[in-house]
């Protein structure tokens, strides 16, 4: 395939069901790390232009903690979650034991737990395609920046042209008890590297 617009329904749900699988072992990750029961949404995959980006991520203007990873190895890109406040504070109240009031003032120590957060989401997605594929994929440690929507975007929208005019967004709910956490992924793989991950499934 030329591009992202080349994908088919069949493509679409071949990549649905491994951000599935993929979100499950997110679940599974935070409830280790929140010790508690974590369920999720069906994961909603879609397919969206660059310069629609902000507008699917609740506006430009609406601040959020950006974390930025780039995927190497068999495969080449790059994985950026977009955590609100909400989120952000039910984790940081919860690892720290201390009331914060999300990703307003972090200290050092939230904002590392912001990255290792980070590390742990992006590597449940990483393991569910390497896993299903049998490709070696690394990641490169977590980047973090905590602004508005639209200025966290522009930190790798100079990458965004080389790579490609469209994106993967998969967004889905964390439920922990009566608190529901929405997480955007945006995955930016290369499309040389769409192709060989469909190749690995057996699908193109």
């Amino acid at each position: 395939m030329d591009g992202y617009d080349d994908l088919s329904d069949f493509h679409l749900d071949a990549l649905r069901e491994v951000g599935n699988i993929g979100a499950g072992n997110a679940a599974t990750a935070l409830a280790s790390l929140l010790t508690d029961k974590i369920n999720i949404s069906v994961p909603i995959l879609k397919i969206i232009d660059v310069s629609d980006i902000s507008s699917a991520l609740d506006g430009p203007e609406t601040p959020a903690v950006g974390i930025l990873l780039s995927m190497s190895g068999d495969i080449n890109g790059m994985l950026l979650f977009i955590l609100n406040n909400e989120f952000t504070s039910l984790l940081l109240n919860t690892l720290l034991g201390e009331k914060t009031d999300g990703f307003y003032n972090l200290s050092e120590l939230g904002l590392s737990a912001l990255q290792e957060i980070g590390n742990i989401l992006a590597g449940s997605y990483i393991n569910a395609i390497a896993s299903l594929t049998n490709l070696n994929i690394y990641l490169s440690p977590p980047g973090i920046a905590i602004d508005m929507i639209g200025a966290i975007l522009n930190v790798p929208a100079a990458q965004f042209g080389t790579m490609g005019d469209k994106v993967l967004l998969i967004e889905e709910d964390f439920i922990s008890g009566t608190d529901v956490m929405r997480s955007h992924l945006l995955i930016l793989p290369e499309i040389d590297s769409v192709n060989i991950i469909l190749s690995k499934l057996g699908v193109l």
